[in-house]
């Protein structure tokens, strides 16, 4: 099937769908509120086969080093597959999957499949990476870009981590845990049970995330939007804590977001 947008609704929710620009969700309105930043590189992108940065674009594969693209000197960011065109594999009125086979930069050969559910009040999204071939490390996390106001109405963030990774000047974690400290964030957190972060636009809206994956990066440095990353490691995880991906065992991650009115 073709790479062209695709719109979902269910109830009053409807989402927009734009895999030819890197298999990412270009909206989200709810009651005709629209929740995501709008532009080419914002809305939500599925950071894969990487989330966050990797330190000098470099990460160590058995004895292989292997050697990413500068695209955030003097590091890479955010994986390949949002500068990619995705595949439509399959669609409904409230449902897609969309699919996208790994290239180079990345040096191995893969495929990622994520799957979009919706209904009148979440939103699911399901990403998965496999191999019929060799091994390699992998991450998935998504970046959405939550408009910071709706309506007049501030967001409030709402969130109780069990520890945050220390940020060195580089932006990436030092290895070292803290207790959370309060923004503003560009930072990673841990939430063994699972990441669950609730934003509020009082008067409008609540909107929850949440995740299996116990980590999660804040983004609140922006005066437009803040961004809620649920992921599989930290940032830098390729060489700290790597997720393997096996011909036989696809590294797998969801997250949903659901949402009332208040």
């Amino acid at each position: 099937m073709s790479n062209e947008d695709i719109t979902l609704t269910a109830g009053d929710a409807e989402v927009a769908l734009q895999p030819g620009n890197g298999g990412r969700v270009g909206g989200l309105r709810v009651g005709g509120v629209e929740l995501l930043r709008q532009g080419e590189r914002f809305g939500c992108f599925p950071m894969v086969p990487w989330c966050g940065r990797i330190r000098d674009g470099r990460f160590r594969d058995g004895a292989a080093l292997q050697q990413m693209p500068l695209n955030a000197p003097p590091h890479a960011i955010h994986g390949t597959a949002r500068d990619g065109a995705w595949r439509t594999a399959r669609v409904t009125a409230d449902e897609a999957v969309l699919t996208y086979d790994l290239v180079e930069p990345w040096p191995y050969s893969g495929r990622v499949t994520q799957a979009v559910a919706l209904t009148p009040d979440s939103l699911t999204l399901t990403m998965s990476v496999e191999t019929y071939e060799s091994s390699f490390p992998a991450q998935i996390g998504w970046h959405p870009w939550f408009n910071r106001t709706l309506r007049g109405s501030d967001v409030q963030l709402d969130f109780a981590p069990a520890w945050q990774e220390e940020r060195g000047d580089d932006h990436l974690p030092t290895g070292e845990r803290t207790d959370p400290r309060p923004g503003p964030w560009d930072d990673c957190f841990g939430m063994p049970g699972g990441v669950d972060v609730t934003l509020t636009w009082p008067g409008l809206l609540e909107l929850k995330v949440t995740s299996p994956e116990e980590w999660v990066v804040v983004y609140d440095e922006q005066e437009a939007a803040v961004c809620v990353e649920p992921q599989t490691g930290p940032p830098n995880g390729l060489n700290t804590l790597p997720r393997l991906v096996t011909p036989l065992e696809p590294l797998e991650a969801t997250t949903t977001w659901s949402w009332r009115r208040l």
